[in-house]
């Protein structure tokens, strides 16, 4: 007896998570590689991605007992600027490889919202090192931010870090707006504030540089009021995001997700007051998965026939089987 199963991969900074199983029920296998996928010239990397990523999916269909893939879904960081190639061949490689019936491939931000609340409208804001949030109301996507740490990202962690770091210097100056706490806090995790820019600016990995300061500016922010008032405008920020992406009517709900949300309640307390003033219309949730989850959910959903979210090219490419 041939048992169909489903490939969920969620392939993001620091290398690919991947699981398999049955539709309808939770992965019986999971496995994940150390090593981020390459972009280049032509973007995300196909070649690099699948070469990762056979070895690890083969050994999990074994595992779980699967015969067939029915779904295929590659959920990845960058996808909805960098995804032209993906979007080229890796359809093509995982039938041919894997022998996968229906393919999907998502942005990140795709499957964040779909694992954070499911194929139901509302807004989800993926707040981590960087930030973005997206809306639908089952017809079509919202984008807002996104946009990166030089050009926007607005109240994600590499925001709060550059903005907590700018008010130590400012206090290093002597200038308004300083915070001697914060300079104090910069000074221990990174040296003398006057060698930072030498050590920062050339590093491929400023965002995240930036990003492992925001824990700092939350430890200060109970007690300094320059640190309060930077997760307060994170939060202002988070908030106004999700606004932009959220339906104006119906019911819809609205989740935060990602790693920024550890920083507890300075960051938390104001983002549930700005959500409240902005969206009164929207039942703030919990979200109940990670974007795994979501390659999970729309793997499901996708083998059954039945996937019920908007496609867009950039953001959700369902490939579906030959004569459905």
């Amino acid at each position: 007896m041939t048992v169909p199963g489903y490939l969920a991969v969620d392939s993001g900074g620091s290398g690919l998570r991947v699981a398999v199983g049955v539709p309808g029920r939770p992965p019986t296998a999971s496995g994940e590689t150390r090593e981020p996928v390459r972009t280049g010239a032509r973007g995300i990397d196909p070649e690099h991605l699948m070469a990762q990523l056979l070895p690890l999916a083969r050994a999990l269909t074994e595992r779980a007992g699967v015969d067939e893939l029915s779904a295929a879904v590659v959920g990845a960081a960058g996808f909805a600027s960098l995804g032209d190639a993906l979007r080229a061949e890796l359809p093509g490689a995982l039938a041919r490889e894997l022998s996968a019936r229906s393919v999907a491939l998502a942005a990140d931000a795709v499957t964040a919202y779909v694992g954070a609340l499911g194929p139901r409208p509302g807004a989800v804001v993926a707040a981590g090192t960087g930030l973005i949030a997206l809306g639908t109301d089952l017809t079509g996507w919202r984008r807002a931010d996104g946009w990166g740490h030089l050009l926007g990202d607005c109240g994600g962690g590499a925001w709060i870090g550059r903005a907590g770091l700018e008010a130590a210097l400012r206090a290093h100056d002597g200038r308004d707006g300083g915070s001697a706490a914060l300079l104090a806090a910069a000074e221990e995790q990174f040296g003398p504030v006057r060698e930072l820019p030498g050590r920062l600016y050339p590093r491929p990995d400023r965002p995240a540089m930036l990003a492992c300061f925001a824990p700092r500016v939350a430890e200060r922010a109970p007690h300094d009021p320059v640190a309060a008032s930077i997760l307060r405008a994170a939060a202002r920020n988070m908030a106004e995001s999700a606004a932009a992406v959220c339906p104006a009517s119906g019911a819809p709900e609205v989740a935060f997700t990602g790693g920024l949300l550890k920083l507890g309640d300075p960051l938390l307390v104001p983002l549930r007051e700005e959500v409240a003033e902005r969206l009164p219309h929207a039942r703030a949730v919990p979200a109940e998965g990670d974007p795994l989850h979501g390659c999970v959910r729309i793997a499901t959903e996708l083998a059954a026939g039945r996937l019920a979210l908007p496609g867009e090219k950039t953001l959700l490419y369902v490939v579906p089987a030959k004569g459905d």
